[in-house]
């Protein structure tokens, strides 16, 4: 526990990803292999499962401190992470643990079918046998929510160095459904294992954005060109007479689509293709506010099925007759993929269609209509391109158009969490409605490490209420605001909703009065409104 204690420390000490790829490379060196099945784990969101409440955590937090609730409550609204304010308040430890994290981890999972009592005296002992950094990194497997920026990318790339393979390799070692509870590290890596699940998916190929002029990328015509889809990205795997359907989240989300599963009656086996969820009917895309209404749902009812219908809009083919076609070019797997779909229809089945332009002036002229297809923008992906793992620039682009934008007052703040749970970087903006600010967005990204913590001063200068961690500060800041889509919403005050808000930049030019309006953004919802 001591060395994964460390780790988690350095890696939210340090910004530099060779500083990161340094503490991950030497954990792995040194640690028992069952720890590095776990740490994989617990970077991957692979947590295990929870077996004491926030409040039990709290209350034997004010038993073993001795200290009131009041004072518990004040840390925790200053600190805004509940495992650090716990491990901060404790007293200091008076035993010593050599247990390693999966020793501690396997302990806690045998408390499923504890008395609370046992479980009470577990915790209380456990306190007392962990350091400072030990304890938060307790409390956090207990709690869940390691915010620490450690990328699936950044991880396989230490296990690559460590064990002398390439990444793309591992990448796909770590997808899929495995269990770090029963799987043992080399069998995590074995070629032979990795067969046996027939449920495993590829790691996702992603796209870089397109920073400078399309004409640099030379001539249209080595391109394939498609609307990039507002939907959930998705493969859709059909083996053994089994069909997988896995998000980029690499979550299986069989149960929340299940007129997708039909797709398994269609399909022939050994086949792989990667995609777009989309709500979607009568030949269209519909907007993404509808597919969101599944989201969360763990029963998919007739009438969601009905007002919400989805299909899977595929463009790749990764595997076809149990081969994995990644290494081919694009314009063979198009072909392939387009006689796949020819030959097995379905209702839910569709194929993005590439889009014809004579040259890149026309594809710009297209791209600004993207919001009528509820696309985001274009896909640039060179034809002669194989299938890879991750982000690479190069080979594939995405060419978004520009986001919306409206001016808000900042009307609330709280503190952000790891590197930042000593800032407040996390904000409330309002428009005007009629002399109220109406709040209408959330955003906790888009300034600079400066301009945080000057906010930070000015939140802590001109804090008006307190509600829990969140602070009502002084009307004053404006802020412009992007955001990618826009739709009705009665469970906001405002009545709307914003996709993916964020801070584009800080208005000082503007006065509080200068900022946009409820009726500013109504307008923007009827024009790109869902």
């Amino acid at each position: 526990m001591k060395e994964f204690a460390e780790l988690i420390t350095q890696l939210d000490q340090s910004n530099k990803t060779k500083d990161k790829l340094a503490s991950l490379l030497h954990f792995f060196e040194q640690a028992p292999a069952r720890d590095k099945v776990w740490a994989i784990a617990l970077f991957s969101h692979r947590r295990p499962k929870r077996q004491i409440s926030t409040r039990q955590l709290r209350d034997w937090c004010l038993e073993l401190a001795q200290i009131p609730g009041w004072l518990f409550e004040e840390s925790y609204q200053t600190v805004g992470d509940l495992a650090e304010t716990i491990a901060l308040l404790l007293p200091i430890p008076t035993k010593k643990s050599t247990h390693s994290l999966s020793e501690w981890i396997q302990a806690l999972s045998e408390l499923q079918d504890k008395e609370e009592e046992d479980k009470r005296h577990f915790i209380l002992d456990s306190w007392m046998k962990l350091n400072r950094q030990e304890r938060f990194v307790f409390n956090k497997i207990i709690t869940g929510g390691f915010r620490i920026g450690v990328s699936q990318n950044l991880i396989s790339q230490a296990l690559a160095s460590y064990l002398n393979r390439e990444k793309a390799d591992i990448a796909y070692a770590l997808m899929g459904n495995w269990d770090p509870g029963t799987v043992g590290f080399e069998q995590l890596f074995d070629q032979t294992e990795q067969e046996k699940d027939r449920s495993k998916p590829y790691p996702f190929f992603l796209a870089h954005p397109l920073e400078k002029e399309p004409h640099a990328l030379g001539s249209p015509k080595e391109w394939q060109v498609e609307w990039k889809w507002d939907g959930i990205r998705g493969q859709l795997i059909k083996r053994e007479g089994e069909l997988f359907l896995w998000s980029r989240g690499e979550e299986l989300v069989n149960e929340k689509f299940p007129e997708l599963m039909d797709l398994g009656k269609s399909l022939p086996d050994g086949v792989v293709l990667d995609g777009e969820i989309l709500a979607f009917k009568a030949g269209s895309p519909l907007p993404f506010n509808l597919l969101q209404t599944r989201i969360g749902r763990k029963n998919v009812s007739k009438n969601i099925r009905s007002t919400a219908p989805v299909s899977f809009l595929a463009y790749d083919l990764l595997e076809y007759q149990y081969l994995d076609y990644r290494g081919h070019p694009l314009n063979k797997r198009r072909a392939e993929l387009e006689r796949l779909v020819a030959h097995h229809p379905h209702p839910h089945l569709e194929i993005s269609d590439p889009i014809s332009a004579n040259n890149w002036e026309e594809l710009a002229a297209i791209r600004q209509d993207s919001r009528s297809h509820f696309a985001e923008g274009l896909m640039l992906k060179k034809l002669n391109s194989t299938y890879q793992s991750g982000r690479k620039r190069g080979d594939w682009w995405k060419w978004k158009i520009d986001p919306l934008t409206i001016d808000g007052v900042m009307i609330y703040a709280q503190k952000g969490h790891g590197r930042r749970a000593d800032l407040y970087s996390d904000y409330t903006f309002a428009v005007w409605d009629g002399d109220q600010l109406v709040p209408f967005a959330k955003a906790y990204s888009g300034l600079t490490d400066a301009e945080m913590r000057e906010v930070d001063q000015f939140v802590k200068k001109n804090t008006r209420e307190r509600f829990g961690p969140v602070r009502t500060v002084k009307a004053e800041l404006v802020f412009e605001i992007a955001f990618e889509g826009i739709q009705e919403s009665p469970r906001h005050k405002s009545g709307i909703a914003l996709r993916f808000p964020r801070i584009l930049r800080w208005r000082k030019d503007k006065s509080k009065e200068q900022a946009n309006t409820l009726s500013d953004l109504k307008d923007l919802l009827k024009l790109y409104g869902g």
